[in-house]
């Protein structure tokens, strides 16, 4: 009786092991704030990304407007790295309310600022979603 216990627990253990393995990769990170009365080069906050993963770092807008009586056309946003001296600066990418990719990057810390806007002077965005 106590062998069939044993050898029992022994396969329960060995199925549990299996689904923990069988879990997905998520992203490695991710968050999701707004925009209030942004202006060319206001600064998102920062995130480090550890390059645990081969996400693409990526910016979602949802719910964008502006100041002007146009509404929103698009937005520019680039994305830096927080390094001693100058910022790196890997890229600017047209945001149109939709989302901007930069692809997988190193680990460090990132942040994002708005370079250009279409209309207006001032962005507001309901969502901003950051993955990396």
């Amino acid at each position: 009786m106590q062998t069939g216990r044993r050898a029992a627990g022994i396969v329960a253990a060995s199925i549990a092991l299996g689904f923990i393995g069988s879990i997905p990769a998520h992203a490695e990170g991710s968050r999701t704030t707004y925009i209030s009365g942004w202006h060319i080069n206001s600064e998102s906050s920062r995130w480090t990304d550890n390059a645990t993963d081969g996400v693409s770092t990526s910016v979602q807008f949802s719910g964008c407007s502006t100041d002007s009586d146009n509404g929103f056309g698009e937005a520019g946003i680039t994305l830096y790295k927080d390094v001693f001296g100058p910022d790196e600066d890997h890229g600017t990418r047209t945001n149109y309310c939709n989302t901007s990719s930069w692809g997988s990057q190193s680990s460090g810390d990132y942040y994002f600022t708005l370079s250009s806007l279409t209309y207006g002077g001032t962005l507001n965005v309901k969502s901003v979603g950051i993955r990396y």
